[in-house]
């Protein structure tokens, strides 16, 4: 075992959803990598959206980090493998900072990086103190660093909120609730990042309004240990995968990519919106997205239908996750009960919901073998086809998704993590 690697870090958590921790965390990346340092930014826990704005805010892949769906060990990896070349790691977390099992605080806990907490203090002043307080010391193992306030109203909000601080808490600055720094979101969460035209204006600015509030040092340096050595004969050596990725299928995690590329697989990008055919392939990976925003596009793209419905005829291997698994169905309503028919390979409808259906995270017992992953989603789909599995949460509640099976055709609404288990991956999608 060697020396392990030393890496300032922090992670950025919040009393709750809604704070504001992914318009900071932007703040922060840019912030840094203005000043010519290399930022690595990880998401804490199963996300998407937050992932795409941090990637552009500090010019770097950013990848998931969580002790149950990720796993403590590849977790080690990535932050072993970000230390050798970063000036600075941020993680952001997920929901509230103790919230969920495990939670962002147990991240922290585990890798001894050091808490900042980003507190809406809008509508607040003395109070701020207190949730402070209570953030840092509801766990008396729990690393901290300090505090920074969001959605500040002016300058002497700013001092009185600084001046609440107690017990030696560190103030780190404030963000102002300008409205060119703020995010926008939809059902899903934020906005996708490459439908926000302003995107890179809206980060610089947010980093000089920080910039201006504080002193833009590095935190403590955080030592990261040396993770195992990886093991596995998993193979998918040469075997052509198509991937669909456009404005409706853009849910696709990095280290899902990474993963099918190291098993030896050459990836093919399509668009089932924009091309009117498929690149020469054995498999197909259909991610999710928002299928439910542009669902008369994929209808009226007769030739890739029929190219798709083709590849499930000769039998090839097609994986379907929640928004890939939609695209599948016989048809696809959305919120405003507009209704269009799609490939027709899975029996059944969906209809878009305003409200939330499911969230959770899941472990999906496959003949395979065991994969873990999420769900997040606003449909209801009805089918009278039988699952062949469904998904087990470890924090209980709404899930327990279903996973269908026809032929070589593999969908589910679960958005599957593959190196949790490289070599179901592979059997999934070997031809």
């Amino acid at each position: 075992m060697s020396q392990p690697r030393h890496c300032p870090a922090v992670l950025i958590a919040a009393p709750a959803s809604g704070q504001g921790k992914t318009t900071v965390t932007a703040a922060l990346a840019r912030l840094h990598r203005n000043l010519g340092r290399k930022v690595r930014v990880f998401k804490c826990g199963p996300d998407f959206l937050d992932p795409m704005i941090l990637e552009r805010a500090s010019g770097a892949p950013v990848y998931q980090l969580d002790l149950w769906m990720i796993g403590a060990e590849e977790s080690r990896r990535l932050l072993w493998e970000a230390a050798a070349e970063a000036d600075l790691i941020l993680i952001e977390g997920v929901m509230g900072l103790f919230d969920g099992t495990p939670s962002s605080a147990d991240l922290a806990r585990h890798f001894g990086v050091p808490v900042l907490a980003v507190i809406d203090g809008t509508a607040m002043a003395q109070t701020f103190g207190a949730l402070a307080l209570g953030l840092a010391r509801y766990q008396a193992d729990l690393p901290f660093a300090g505090v920074l306030a969001n959605r500040v109203g002016s300058l002497r909000h700013a001092q009185l909120l600084e001046g609440s601080l107690t017990e030696g808490l560190r103030w780190y600055g404030g963000l102002s609730r300008e409205r060119g720094i703020e995010l926008p979101s939809r059902h899903l969460g934020l906005v996708q990042a490459s439908e926000l035209n302003d995107l890179d204006a809206r980060l610089d600015a947010a980093a000089e309004a920080l910039g201006a509030s504080c002193d833009a040092a590095l935190p403590p340096p955080v030592a990261f240990a040396e993770p195992a050595p990886c093991a596995g004969t998993a193979s998918l050596a040469g075997v052509r995968i198509g991937v669909a990725r456009d404005e409706a299928f853009a849910f696709i995690y990095g280290a899902n990519l990474d993963l099918l590329r190291n098993l030896g697989a050459r990836l093919e990008f399509f668009s089932p919106l924009h091309d009117r055919e498929l690149p020469t392939v054995d498999s197909l990976y259909l991610p999710g997205g928002y299928p439910e925003l542009h669902h008369h596009a994929l209808a009226a793209n007769v030739p890739m239908n029929a190219a798709i419905r083709a590849h499930h005829a000769q039998g090839k291997p097609l994986l379907a996750e929640c928004g890939g698994m939609l695209y599948l169905l016989d048809a696809l309503t959305d919120v405003a009960g507009e209704r269009a028919e799609l490939l027709g390979l899975l029996p059944g409808e969906a209809t878009m919901q305003k409200r939330l259906a499911a969230l959770a995270l899941q472990a999906v017992e496959l003949p395979e073998g065991t994969l873990r992953g999420h769900t997040y989603h606003h449909s209801l789909t009805r089918t009278a086809l039988e699952p062949i599995a469904r998904g087990l949460s470890p924090n209980g509640g709404r899930g327990n998704e279903a996973v269908y099976r026809l032929g070589r055709l593999t969908a589910s609404y679960v958005h599957f993590y593959f190196p949790s288990n490289p070599g179901a991956v592979a059997a999934l999608l070997q031809p």
